[in-house]
């Protein structure tokens, strides 16, 4: 249970962020929130037994100013693109820049994708037009609900309903090529 985690719900179940188990225990117990799904597991104190909370939703509802853009890591450029390098869809192991950054490429999420070393070491400093390469996938920024309230990580299968993610996802969708 260590490192858990459970989803907070603004009081219209619209998907708010993803918080501690012992924040979202401390939003029940406090009456900000109420559980709408259980984890697994008890969690027990001297005088009450209570359900770890899964998926929590608070009593009141929450204006939230939401960024309008995903943070570029390199853990979530691997779940965009799934694993795969973006030139010869084998298993991604490394980062790469589209167009290089030593000939004044930039670092955003339209210029960088995963690679296998391979490809990586053998593009260097040149752009898959000179090599004759081509991009799998147009790389962009991810959207969705999804991205913007769980970033790069697993969401827990209880909390497929609310994020409107398609069942056959395990993690958030990568962005589609227009």
């Amino acid at each position: 249970m260590v490192g858990s985690s459970a989803l907070v719900l603004n009081a219209t179940y619209e998907p708010l962020c993803v918080v501690s188990v012992r924040r979202a225990t401390i939003l029940v117990l406090t009456a900000k929130a109420e559980c709408v799904s259980d984890g697994d597991g008890i969690l027990h104190s001297a005088s009450e037994e209570l359900p770890v909370p899964s998926v929590v939703r608070l009593t009141r509802y929450v204006k939230v100013p939401y960024r309008t853009h995903v943070g570029l890591s390199r853990r979530a450029i691997f779940a965009r693109d799934g694993g795969r390098c973006a030139y010869c869809r084998g298993s991604a192991e490394t980062i790469d820049h589209v167009f290089p950054r030593s000939r004044g490429g930039l670092h955003a999420w339209e210029n960088v994708v995963a690679a296998c070393a391979k490809c990586n070491h053998s593009k260097g400093d040149k752009t898959p037009a000179e090599l004759g390469w081509r991009l799998h996938s147009i790389p962009q920024a991810p959207r969705g609900v999804a991205w913007r309230v769980l970033g790069h990580r697993t969401p827990d299968p209880r909390w497929m309903d609310w994020l409107d993610l398609p069942d056959t996802h395990a993690a958030p969708a990568p962005a589609e090529a227009a």
